[in-house]
């Protein structure tokens, strides 16, 4: 078994990091089939996330999020690039959002 371990701070606060948990829930579950239970605390949520070959833990706090994750025997040969994809994924959601440029005012 492969263990997988990040940590990401933020300022975000708690609300701002529960949408960031909850995006992220939502697209490890579409992407990549996992099954995911949100459970929200007061100063600390949770996300369980488990497939065939991995489970583990999102722990979500007012200024950090500290991923765990256990892969299994086959799953483990590519930990690496797992692990990428999962930092690739919570830096883009983690990011912060471009600001949309303003129209230009029209002249009268």
């Amino acid at each position: 078994m492969a263990d997988l371990h990040l940590l990401r701070e933020h300022s975000l606060g708690l609300a701002g990091a529960r949408k960031i948990a909850f995006e992220w829930a939502e697209q490890v579950e579409q992407e990549f089939d996992m099954e995911c239970v949100y459970t929200e605390g007061k100063t600390e949520d949770e996300v369980s996330f488990k497939r065939s070959g991995v489970n583990g833990t999102l722990l979500v706090t007012q200024d950090q999020f500290e991923l765990n994750a256990k892969l299994g025997f086959l799953l483990g040969a590519f930990k690496d690039k797992i692990e990428a994809e999962i930092v690739k994924n919570l830096d883009q959601l983690l990011a912060p959002k471009a600001a949309k440029p303003k129209a230009a005012a029209k002249k009268k």
